[in-house]
């Protein structure tokens, strides 16, 4: 069995990359109010702050902070997989693995984590999240795309409704993912993102 690193900092802030297992689907966005769903249920049961959030037809990203102490964000997304799954008709085609484990397919097994180090990862990091529906072509303004964070955070002053709106505006921008940080064992979170603070 695989022994995949995962890093666990108590009450930490975290970028996450879920996947469907078929990419083809558009299940997120054709289900949304389902994954809102999910969302809900597993945040009333088991807080976390959902600093920001993009929602494409077949992956998402998310910043979350943990409560001060916790670290379980794995069961939270076995649980919100879980929700999401049950919640659609049993119609995907599963292999004798999912099937064995009572897996519904739906999902890709794993997903992707990254602790945010510092206040400048953090801003990435959102960045890249707002900026990921035009960087895949769902949207020609980051403010047109509506399975997002974005125009909370517009109303909220922090972004300009337009931001990211010009092709010469972004073409040298980093958001998020072309950053490579060492392991220098920093293990600071950075303050949460709440409304009207940046």
């Amino acid at each position: 069995m695989a022994n995949y690193r995962r890093n666990f900092v108590k009450g930490g802030s975290y970028f996450f990359t879920a996947a469907l297992a078929d990419r083809r689907q558009a299940l997120l966005v054709d289900h949304i109010d389902a994954l809102r769903e999910a969302f809900r249920q597993v945040r009333a049961a088991h807080p976390f702050h959902l600093d920001a959030m993009v929602v494409l037809p077949e992956h998402l990203h998310c910043i979350w902070t943990l409560p001060p102490g916790d670290v379980d964000y794995p069961g939270r997304w076995r649980r919100i997989k879980a929700a999401f799954s049950r919640s659609l008709p049993d119609l995907y085609p599963r292999s004798r693995s999912q099937i064995r484990k009572n897996e519904r397919g739906i999902w890709q097994r794993r997903y992707w984590e990254h602790t945010l180090r510092d206040e400048e990862d953090y801003r990435r990091h959102m960045d890249y999240i707002h900026y990921n529906p035009v960087k895949h072509g769902h949207a020609a303004h980051v403010a047109d795309w509506p399975y997002s964070t974005f125009r909370r955070y517009v109303e909220a002053g922090i972004y300009a409704s337009d931001w990211a709106g010009d092709e010469d505006d972004t073409r040298d921008q980093e958001f998020g993912e072309t950053l490579v940080i060492p392991d220098d064992g920093l293990r600071v979170a950075p303050p949460i993102l709440r409304e009207g603070t940046r």
